[in-house]
């Protein structure tokens, strides 16, 4: 068994995020482990440029409301305590809503072979972030938040 030595909090690189990110490294295992995992902090309007990862990403809302879109226009509110998973190769963008923060746990996979666990694309428009929201409720669809 071994404690991991924490890295300093980092600020998320403009060029993936919209507004101001902040992140910890939890885990960026080592081989044989290919786990990663970080909690991520937006401050209000804050979300992801869009991006797919090679081998999916799961997202757990620790607090705030989430914003998750999808490439076909849909836009999901989640909140804490909620998971979401994005199949591997699924472009999609994350974040906060405009007037809260929100945090939450980000957990993917390094690719076996070594190829770009993620794929970075063009930012978000205005338009696709504030497109109508759907939340989501166990043993419902998703429906359109009030």
């Amino acid at each position: 068994m071994e404690f991991v030595k924490q890295p300093p909090t980092s600020k998320a690189p403009s060029d993936w995020f919209t507004g101001d990110v902040w992140w910890d490294v939890i885990v960026a295992g080592q081989e044989p482990s290919r786990m990663r995992a970080n909690l991520v902090r937006f401050s209000p309007g804050a979300h992801t440029n869009w991006h797919s990862h090679a081998v999916g990403q799961t997202l757990h809302v620790v607090s705030g409301v989430a914003l998750i879109g999808t490439r076909d226009g849909t836009v999901f509110e989640a909140h804490p305590g909620q998971t979401v998973t994005c199949p591997p190769g699924e472009e999609h963008w994350h974040g906060a809503v405009p007037d809260r923060f929100m945090e939450h746990i980000a957990m993917w996979e390094a690719t076996a072979n070594g190829t770009p666990e993620t794929t970075w694309a063009e930012p978000v428009t205005d338009t696709q972030y504030g497109s109508t929201r759907k939340t989501y409720s166990p043993g419902r669809a998703a429906s359109s938040a009030t």
